[in-house]
C-alpha cells in the first residue's frame, strides 16, 4: 500500500456556488459517481447534478437520498452539450466540473471550453487521443491564462498507469536514465462506453494522426531531458513470466506527458504499454482481431453492428463487476537497480473509473495541490496527493520486488 503523510487540504474560500458539479449523473458510469461522492464527500462539500433532463436527474437524486437523506435537496442544474450558454453557467458555478458524457469527441468539446473560459477545473472519462490533442490545441492556453486544470483520462485511462508510473519513478534512483513498461490484466468485459469511443477513433486515424502532429508542432518540450514511449514489438517478459501484447492506447501518452513535466522522471525516461497475456497463441489471435476490426470500423454498417452489441449507457450488475478485477504491472530500470511494482483494484470500466474520476475531482477541489494549470495530467495536478486518496480508497500501489 502506498504510505505517506495524511492528505492536507486548503480551507479557503471560494465565491463559486458549488465545490463540484457533475454532468451525466443519468448514465451507467455518471450514476455510479455520484453515488461515490455522495458516500465519500465531506460534510461541508456542495455540490451538485448537472444535466439536460431533470426528471431523470431527480430520479438519480433520489437514489442518492437513500445513501444520505440530506441529498433529497441536492440541486440540479439544467445542462446540455449542444447548448453552450447553460455550459456556461454550470462552468461558472463550479470550482470542479466532472462529465461523463461521451463519446467525449462528439459531444465534449463545448463544455472543456466553458471550462478553460471560466478558470474551472475540468475532469473526465476520456481515452479519445485525437479529443485530447484538440481540447490542448483549442484550449490550452486559455486554461493557463485563467488558471483552469483541464485533466482528461481520470479513469481506468488513464489513472493506473499515469500514477503507476510515477510510483514506480520513486522507487528507482534519482538522476539517471529510466525505463519503464507497465502491463496491463484484467477479466473485464469491454464497457460501451470504450467500445464506442474505440470505435469513433479507429473509424478517424488520418484525423487522429492529424490532430496529433499539429500539437506535436505546438507543444513544448523539457530543455535537456528527453522523454518518450515506444510501441515495443509483442514479446515475453522474463521478470513477469507473461507475454506482452503492446497496447496502442492513450496511455503511454499520458505517461509520456506526465515525463515531460514532472523532472523527478530523470534526464531520460522512456515508457512502453502492453496487455499481459499467458500463452503466446493469444498474440496472433489480438493481432489477427485487431487487424480485422480495423477494416471493418471504416464501414459505417459495420461499425454500427459492432457498436449495438454493447448499448452505449448500459453496464454489468453489482454482481458481474464484484467479481471483476484488474493489474496493471511495472518493471522499471535504472541505475542498476530493477522494480517491479503493481497497481491493483477491481471493476476497471466501471466500479474503480467511478472511484478515480471522483477522488481527482476532489483531490483537485480540496487538496493543496503544485500550482500547475491549462491541460495536464493526473501525475503532475495532483501526483502524491491522489496516490494517498486511491491507496485509502482501496486502490492498491504496492512493490512486489526488487533487485539492486
Amino acid at each position: 500500500m502506498y504510505a505517506g503523510d495524511p492528505i492536507m487540504t486548503t480551507d479557503g474560500t471560494t465565491d463559486r456556488a458549488f465545490d463540484i458539479v457533475l454532468f451525466g449523473a443519468t448514465g451507467f458510469t455518471g450514476r455510479l459517481t455520484a453515488e461515490y461522492l455522495a458516500a465519500h464527500l465531506p460534510d461541508t462539500a456542495r455540490w451538485a447534478l448537472a444535466g439536460r433532463n431533470q426528471a431523470k436527474l431527480a430520479a438519480v437524486r433520489d437514489r442518492l437520498a437513500g445513501i444520505d437523506p440530506r441529498l433529497g435537496e441536492l440541486p440540479l442544474v439544467h445542462a446540455d452539450s449542444a447548448d453552450s450558454a447553460s455550459l456556461r453557467v454550470v462552468a461558472e458555478s463550479a470550482q470542479v466540473v466532472i462529465t461523463t458524457v461521451g463519446p467525449y469527441l462528439e459531444y465534449g468539446g463545448p463544455l472543456v471550453a466553458a471550462c478553460a473560459a471560466a478558470g474551472t477545473d475540468y475532469v473526465d472519462l476520456t481515452g479519445e487521443p485525437e479529443f485530447v490533442d484538440r481540447m490542448y490545441l483549442e484550449h490550452h492556453a486559455t486554461a493557463q491564462s485563467t488558471g483552469a486544470r483541464l485533466v482528461h483520462a481520470c479513469g481506468f485511462d488513464s489513472i493506473p498507469h499515469d500514477l503507476g508510473a510515477l510510483y514506480t519513478v520513486q522507487q528507482l534512483p534519482t538522476g539517471v536514465p529510466l525505463t519503464v513498461r507497465g502491463v496491463f490484466r484484467t477479466n473485464a468485459a469491454i464497457s460501451g462506453g470504450t467500445l464506442h469511443s474505440g470505435l469513433g477513433q479507429l473509424s478517424r486515424l488520418p484525423a487522429m494522426q492529424r490532430a496529433a502532429t499539429e500539437r506535436k508542432r505546438v507543444e513544448s518540450r523539457p530543455q535537456n531531458r528527453r522523454v518518450r514511449a515506444k510501441l515495443g514489438a509483442p514479446r515475453h517478459d522474463r521478470i513477469l513470466d507473461t507475454w506482452l501484447i503492446p497496447l496502442p492506447t492513450i496511455d503511454p501518452e499520458i505517461v509520456q506527458r506526465s515525463g515531460r513535466a514532472r523532472a523527478d522522471y530523470g534526464p531520460d525516461f522512456t515508457y512502453s504499454h502492453y496487455a499481459g497475456v499467458r500463452r503466446a497463441v493469444t498474440v496472433l489471435g489480438a493481432a489477427a482481431g485487431f487487424t480485422a476490426a480495423l477494416v471493418a470500423v471504416q464501414v459505417p454498417a459495420a461499425r454500427r453492428a459492432i457498436g449495438n452489441r454493447i448499448p452505449q449507457g448500459d453496464g454489468p450488475s453489482q454482481q458481474r463487476r464484484d467479481r471483476t478485477w484488474f493489474t496493471v504491472d511495472f518493471v522499471g530500470e535504472g541505475g542498476g537497480r530493477t522494480v517491479h511494482t503493481q497497481v491493483r483494484g477491481g471493476d476497471p470500466g466501471y466500479t474503480e473509473t467511478a472511484k478515480m474520476l471522483s477522488e481527482a475531482a476532489m483531490s483537485l477541489a480540496f487538496d493543496d495541490n503544485p500550482p500547475t494549470s491549462g491541460q495536464v495530467t493526473t501525475a503532475t495536478a495532483m501526483g502524491e496527493n491522489l496516490l494517498r486518496r486511491l491507496a485509502s480508497a482501496g486502490i492498491d500501489f504496492t512493490v512486489v520486488g526488487t533487485d539492486s
